[in-house]
């Protein structure tokens, strides 16, 4: 990647997201401090968080790959984020049969819905790319995934002109009490047809283990941990988020993180 490039983003990320990276926190004092939703100092950040997408596909690029790197450069084994052990009936029997009946479904916006095996995705075409997962924690791992473009399901699933969104559907939940539910995320179509952009179901030359997303997880290279969601059993194209959970377009979001997540 050139000194170019990576100065763009560290222009961006002293500047533009300024502001809104204390939403990328999402801690509890956070939501304490801005109060309700309807605060107008959580409306402004979320404002900032607009620009900063905006700024980050102007200066960056849709089409601007994400650093690749060796396999020597691949040190320990894939830390892993979120939730790591999905406890549905629905999971566990999949797991049990070896995910022989697993199915991911892509609906919503399409001109064909389509219901995919796991063997089916695994005899598309094919991506390996090692990348190194950024993690809003503080952390990062580089690992070698390997999985079909997202670009390509979607061309067989011929997504509709008034789709702006690919909506994540996971087998995991998180929270407690009311607040618990099954974990979701999205992004726009921009980077769902990334070429990095690949439904993994292979890690460091082995099948994706469950603790990583097995049998399917979305890798979004250009983005943070919390967008690459794991244990996926659905893809819907949307035309916005309403309706969907808290209408913010994922899990954290809901809670108060940044939508784009971009790095």
């Amino acid at each position: 990647m050139s000194r170019l490039h990576l100065s763009r983003r560290k222009l961006i990320t002293a500047g533009a997201v300024g502001a809104s990276s204390l939403i990328l926190s999402g801690c509890k004092a956070f939501d304490g401090w801005v109060g309700p939703r309807s605060h107008p100092v959580r409306d402004f950040l979320e404002g900032a968080n607009e620009v900063t997408y905006r700024v980050q596909r102007m200066l960056i690029g849709q089409d601007a790959l994400a650093r690749e790197y060796s396999e020597s450069e691949i040190r320990q084994g894939m830390r892993p984020n979120g939730s790591v052990d999905p406890t549905t009936i629905e999971y566990f029997n999949l797991e049990q049969g070896g995910f022989a009946d697993y199915r991911l479904r892509v609906t919503g916006l399409v001109e064909n819905e389509l219901s995919l095996s796991l063997n089916e995705l695994h005899n598309m075409p094919a991506r390996t790319q090692i990348t190194r997962h950024d993690c809003v924690e503080g952390w990062s791992c580089i690992a070698k995934w390997t999985g079909t473009p997202l670009s390509y399901v979607l061309d067989q699933a011929r997504v509709r002109p008034t789709a702006r969104f690919v909506v994540f559907y996971c087998y995991d939940s998180l929270g407690g009490g009311l607040t618990k539910y099954q974990y979701y995320e999205s992004c726009d179509l921009i980077d769902a047809r990334h070429p990095q952009t690949i439904l993994a179901y292979g890690m460091n030359d082995e099948v994706l283990p469950r603790r990583n997303g097995a049998p399917i997880r979305v890798r979004i290279e250009r983005a943070l941990g919390y967008k690459q969601p794991k244990f996926v059993h659905t893809i819907e194209l949307v035309e916005s988020f309403a309706g969907i959970h808290r209408g913010h377009g994922g899990y954290w979001e809901d809670e108060g993180y940044d939508w784009y997540g971009g790095i």
